[in-house]
């Protein structure tokens, strides 16, 4: 049905109608960002559409649409986030997006990606907070490239599985989250590690220094 729908729209629009659909993600699609993405890989592997500037609309709609919650949150503040919370069932998300940002900080934007609707709540949350759109683009936008390629790529090589797919896109996007959370967490480990042995490295310098 989403392939249908996504057919006639490419028909009408081309390529930008992967860009907007993506985008309007921010004010709640019925659609989820995850199934448009995998439509548009089946939609490569049909011959329907071409695979890179499939693949750059869509990763640009994806990028732009959560930009915009950041750039909204960013400028307006704690309104932003007041309106998120009216919309019905949107609590429960707010709540997890923001214990997500106090346990992981900055990769809160990393492992949001792969949880829905609280991918679109975190960049409002980082705006309100005032993080740099340089530290923001450096963690969503990776991120967002790893995130779209996958479900690109597994859309185009499983073909009209999409429906299959679908059905089962929560437990492919938790398996998804869980490694992304495990990288980040080798990630920091390893900062940490590092940053030890960079001190300790100091210290015998500084140490063998004054010794002489």
């Amino acid at each position: 049905m989403v392939v249908e729908m996504m057919t006639d729209s490419v028909g009408q629009f081309g390529y930008f109608a992967l860009f907007f659909l993506l985008w309007l993600g921010i004010v709640g699609m019925p659609i989820p960002d995850e199934v448009i993405v995998l439509s548009a890989g089946v939609l490569t592997a049909t011959g329907v559409l071409h695979v890179i500037p499939a693949f750059i609309a869509t990763y640009l709609g994806v990028v732009s649409g959560l930009s915009l919650g950041y750039v909204l949150g960013r400028t307006v503040g704690a309104p932003a986030l007041n309106w998120i919370g009216r919309k019905k069932g949107m609590n429960k998300y707010v709540a997890h997006a923001q214990s997500l940002l106090e346990r992981y900080g900055s990769y809160a934007l990393c492992i949001s990606y792969f949880l829905p609707v609280v991918r679109h709540v975190v960049p409002y949350l980082v705006g309100i907070g005032k993080m740099t759109f340089r530290r923001y683009a450096l963690f969503s936008y990776t991120t967002g490239l790893v995130w779209t390629l996958a479900l690109f790529a597994i859309g185009h090589f499983t073909g009209n599985n999409v429906a299959y797919l679908s059905a089962h896109i929560n437990t492919l996007t938790q398996g998804m989250a869980a490694g992304v959370a495990g990288l980040v967490l080798v990630a920091v480990v390893g900062v940490y590690v590092y940053k030890v042995w960079k001190r300790r490295k100091e210290r015998v310098v500084t140490s063998k220094e004054y010794s002489k």
